[in-house]
């Protein structure tokens, strides 16, 4: 992997200056969309996909004098049953080469997106993720590493922006429902994933600033093929609310599972990486019935009758095309349309000659874009300016609303 990067640094390094504003030539635009398609979190990789889909078929995959191509890679493997730091690479790799490339949607993990970000900027490739959250992709902000943002942007040009609330908003969403179902002493438990410790950070951070104790932090071993011991442990520091920060495909189900035997009076809280169905329904391999009454999960997809009616309009045709929407599709069809739209702009409908740098600039220059998620600016920093997270709990294998909370 160090050497396909090392190449990729090559390819990508020169030239920078030239590349920021090079013109694509032709009359055909490519748009990638990284998501993982193997392992459980594939339901969410496919929802984004079809949200992308959906809104490009809706431009009739045109923008003007040019035609619009949506090209899917899949940024995971069978081997790690998830998204991949080499295969996400491949993936930017073939965005990187394509001199159609206008724009790049993804990734669906922040881990991926912090693999993507820095070759896509050095050749000003502009992108939109869809769900991926980590503070530290945009933000020196408490929760964030050493480092970032910085090293993510060789370029010094911001490149990435994200329609989903970064995980500060999260986090405080976390903390209020937690103080509000009586949480007094809270055991972390992350995946060491980007995601998973990001998000377990910015939790930390949050509950210090509301006087919530967090009794201990702890990484879990990814797909274990017993959480027994650690359960165990668990349970002999006696908390009553556990937080799950993690993804789906970490082996949060048995976790999960083994959690709620060990402690079977304890809530136990996860982020928005199981917010899939693959974690929350059994009948796709999610947690037990039995589970359900113990587990509340926050995600930042909200209701319809939380949404513009727009929102209800993409709900209806989504479903006649592709079944039931996954929490994650209405934010793939949000990416794709805010890129859509920005190349609309920078091409004054497809009349102008296409260039990255133009589109970039589009993207940053959004304020007050009325979409199906809400009204929403993107401030300097790639973030969006919409700060509402949902609270869920779990009634019969699907997700129930509690409420919406503004962090």
């Amino acid at each position: 992997m160090l050497a396909t990067l090392a190449a990729l640094a090559v390819l990508t390094g020169c030239g920078t200056k030239d590349a920021l504003g090079t013109r694509i030539r032709g009359r055909t635009l490519s748009i990638y969309v990284s998501v993982p398609l193997r392992g459980p979190s594939s339901a969410s990789g496919q929802a984004v996909i079809n949200g992308a889909q959906l809104a490009l078929s809706q431009v009739h995959d045109r923008i003007g004098e040019y035609g619009v191509d949506l090209k899917v890679v899949d940024d995971a493997t069978v081997a790690r049953e998830g998204w991949d730091p080499g295969q996400t690479t491949i993936g930017v790799r073939t965005a990187v080469l394509d001199p159609t490339t206008i724009g790049y949607v993804g990734d669906l993990n922040s881990g991926a997106s912090a693999v993507s970000i820095p070759p896509l900027n050095r050749v000003g490739i502009p992108q939109v993720s869809p769900t991926s959250s980590a503070v530290g992709l945009t933000s020196s902000a408490p929760g964030a590493n050493p480092g970032e943002p910085q090293k993510y942007y060789p370029t010094g040009v911001r490149t990435f922006a994200r329609v989903v609330p970064n995980d500060s908003v999260q986090a405080t969403a976390q903390v209020h429902v937690q103080h509000s179902m009586g949480c007094t002493k809270v055991y972390v438990l992350d995946d060491g994933e980007v995601d998973g410790t990001d998000a377990a950070a910015s939790y930390e951070v949050a509950a210090r600033a509301a006087g919530l104790r967090v009794v201990s932090t702890q990484s879990f071993p990814r797909d274990a093929t017993s959480y027994q011991a650690l359960a165990s442990g668990v349970a002999q520091v006696r908390p009553n609310c556990v937080l799950i920060s993690a993804d789906t495909e970490s082996g949060a189900v048995l976790l999960t599972t083994q959690l709620a035997a060990a402690m079977p009076d304890v809530k136990i809280f996860g982020t928005a990486g199981l917010a899939e169905s693959t974690y929350f329904d059994p009948t796709q391999g999610g947690i037990p019935l039995s589970v359900d009454q113990q587990v509340i999960l926050t995600s930042p997809a909200l209701p319809l009758a939380e949404y513009p009616a727009s929102a209800t309009a993409f709900a209806a045709a989504y479903e006649r095309r592709y079944g039931p929407p996954e929490p994650d599709s209405i934010f793939g069809y949000e990416a794709m349309s805010l890129l859509l739209s920005a190349i609309t702009k920078a091409t004054d409908h497809g009349r102008a000659p296409a260039g990255r740098s133009k589109v970039r600039a589009a993207i940053f220059a959004t304020h007050d874009r009325r979409s199906v998620i809400g009204t929403y600016s993107i401030d300097p920093d790639g973030d969006t300016t919409l700060r509402r997270y949902g609270v869920y709990e779990i009634v019969d294998g699907q997700l129930s609303f509690l409420e919406a909370i503004t962090g």
